[in-house]
C-alpha cells in the first residue's frame, strides 16, 4: 500500500513539475540550463561537500572499536541520501538500508540505530533553526509578497515546533523499550528476546545525548558546515545561470528549500513540491520565475549526477562479501576437494 501511495505521489508530482515548467515559459527555462552548460554539472559534483561534512558529523555519534572510516561513512550517507531521493520510500528506506550497512561494517545493532536516531533528532532540530534565520530574513527584506510568504511559514514553524521539541526528548521516556514490552504483553511474550535489545537502544540514545560536546559541535558546528556547502550549490548553479545573488540569499533560499522538502517527505524526490518552493521562494527573494524553474532543474541534475551512481553503490555494498552460489561454489568447492586429494 505505502508503495502504490509513493508511486502516486511520484507521478503527481511529475505531472505538477511539467505543469510549472510549460506554464511559464519552457523556451526560457531550457535557454538558461543550455547556457549554463557544464555549469550545473560542477554545481551538483559540489554536494560531495555536504555529504562529506554529514558523514563526519554522523561519525562522531558513533563510538566503538568498529566505529567506520570517514570514507566508509560518506559511502553510507551517499546511498542513504539516494535511496530517499530517487526511490519512493518516504524517507525511511534510505534509514533502513544505512542501518544494514552500518551492521555490515560490524557496528553493533543498538549503537547503529541509536546513532541514526540522534542523527534524525539533531539534523531536524539544526533545520528548524535555519529555517528561522531563513524567515527571519524574509521578514527584515520583505515586500508585500514576501511579508505574506514569510508569514506563512513563520505559522508553519510555530505548528511544528512542539512537535520537533517532543521527538527530541523522547529519548528520555525509553520508547524502544515501552512500545517492544506493550508488543511483548500483547503476543504472549513471544517477543521476550527483543525487550533487553530495545532497552540497549534507549541506553545508546541516552548515551550520545549525554555527549554534550558531540552534540553542540553537531548543531553549531558540523550542521552549519553543511547548509553553508549545500548553499554553495545554489550559489554556484545560479552564477553559471547568469543571476547574481549573494551569498547570505542562497543560505536563505536552501535553508527554506529543505523545510519544503522535509514537510513533503513522503513525495519522492520531493517532485512538484520542490519546483513549486523554488518558483515561491526565489520569487521573494526577486528571483523571475524561469531561472527559479532551471534553478529547480539544476537541482534535479544533481540528483541524476550524485544519486543514481549512489543506487548502484548500494547493490554493489550489498552484494559484497555474500558467498557464491551456483556453479561458480561448486567450481570452488571441486578445486578445495582436487587440492586436499
Amino acid at each position: 500500500m505505502n508503495r502504490h501511495l509513493g508511486r502516486v505521489a511520484a507521478l503527481l508530482g511529475l505531472v505538477a513539475s511539467l505543469w510549472l515548467v510549460f506554464h511559464d515559459n519552457p523556451g526560457a527555462v531550457l535557454g538558461l540550463m543550455r547556457a549554463a552548460g557544464a555549469g550545473l554539472l560542477l554545481a551538483g559534483v559540489v554536494h560531495v561537500l555536504p555529504m562529506f561534512a554529514n558523514a563526519r558529523d554522523w561519525q562522531t555519534l558513533i563510538r566503538g572499536a568498529n566505529r567506520p572510516s570517514l570514507l566508509a561513512m560518506l559511502q553510507i550517507v551517499w546511498v542513504r541520501e539516494s535511496v530517499n531521493c530517487m526511490l519512493p520510500v518516504a524517507r525511511i528506506g534510505g534509514e533502513v538500508v544505512s542501518f544494514r550497512l552500518l551492521r555490515r561494517r560490524g557496528v553493533r545493532a543498538s549503537t547503529a540505530v541509536a546513532s541514526l536516531v540522534a542523527d534524525i533528532q539533531l539534523t531536524l532540530i539544526s533545520q528548524l533553526m535555519f529555517t528561522m534565520v531563513g524567515i527571519g530574513f524574509l521578514f527584515a527584506h520583505a515586500q508585500s509578497g514576501t511579508l505574506r510568504l514569510a508569514s506563512d511559514l513563520a505559522w508553519g514553524i510555530v505548528a511544528l515546533t512542539p512537535l520537533l521539541v517532543l521527538f527530541s526528548l523522547v529519548q528520555h521516556a525509553s520508547p524502544f523499550e515501552r512500545l517492544t514490552r506493550m508488543l511483548n504483553h500483547a503476543t504472549s511474550g513471544k517477543l521476550a528476546a527483543l525487550v533487553g535489545q530495545s532497552a540497549q537502544i534507549d541506553q545508546a540514545i541516552k548515551l550520545i545525548w549525554r555527549r554534550r560536546g558531540v552534540v553542540l559541535r553537531y548543531l553549531f558546528f558540523w550542521q552549519p558546515v553543511q547548509c553553508l556547502a549545500t548553499a554553495l550549490e545554489i550559489w554556484v548553479a545560479l552564477y553559471f545561470l547568469g543571476t547574481q545573488v549573494s551569498f547570505t540569499e542562497a543560505v536563505v533560499i536552501e535553508s527554506l528549500i529543505q523545510a519544503v522538502s522535509s514537510a513533503a517527505f513522503f513525495v519522492p524526490g520531493g517532485l512538484g513540491v520542490q519546483e513549486g518552493g523554488f518558483v515561491l521562494i526565489g520569487g521573494a527573494l526577486g528571483l523571475d520565475p524561469a531561472t527559479c524553474l532551471a534553478l529547480a532543474g539544476a537541482r534535479r541534475i544533481r540528483d541524476l549526477l550524485i544519486f543514481i551512481p549512489g543506487l548502484f553503490a548500494w547493490q554493489i555494498a550489498e552484494t559484497a562479501g555474500k558467498p557464491r552460489s551456483g556453479w561458480v561454489s561448486a567450481l570452488a568447492g571441486n578445486g578445495r576437494d582436487a587440492d586436499k586429494s
